[in-house]
């Protein structure tokens, strides 16, 4: 029969955003993205980093999306978005706007979008 430890507290492994520095920030990326599998690999990093938000393609051959996080973790996808993506990817550029601190998450993962 499984027994609960009494000296651990259920809630001891979630951390909340108030306990930490988190923002959420909005890219898009420029360049050779699209047809190259760069949308999987950057939800496969996005999850790798445990961050939530989305990203889709758009009609003008871009990949834009969101991202909410640590901020160190955030960090982390930015310069990965900046230079690495997927492998046969070749990124021109990534803008990043309306950078901001969060206070709640509005995501629960990573996704991509199809609209």
């Amino acid at each position: 029969m499984f027994r609960r430890n009494p000296e651990k507290k259920w809630w001891s492994s979630f951390t909340t955003v108030s306990a930490m520095t988190a923002k959420a920030v909005d890219f898009e990326v420029f360049g050779k993205v699209q047809g190259v599998f760069f949308r999987k690999h950057t939800k496969e990093q996005a999850e790798k980093l445990g961050l939530r938000g989305w990203c889709k393609n758009t009609a003008q051959g871009t990949v834009l999306g969101h991202m909410q996080g640590p901020d160190d973790k955030i960090e982390s996808m930015m310069l990965w978005l900046k230079t690495k993506g997927s492998p046969a990817s070749k990124i021109e550029k990534c803008e990043f706007r309306n950078q901001a601190e969060l206070t709640d998450y509005t995501f629960v993962d990573f996704n991509i979008r199809k609209d």
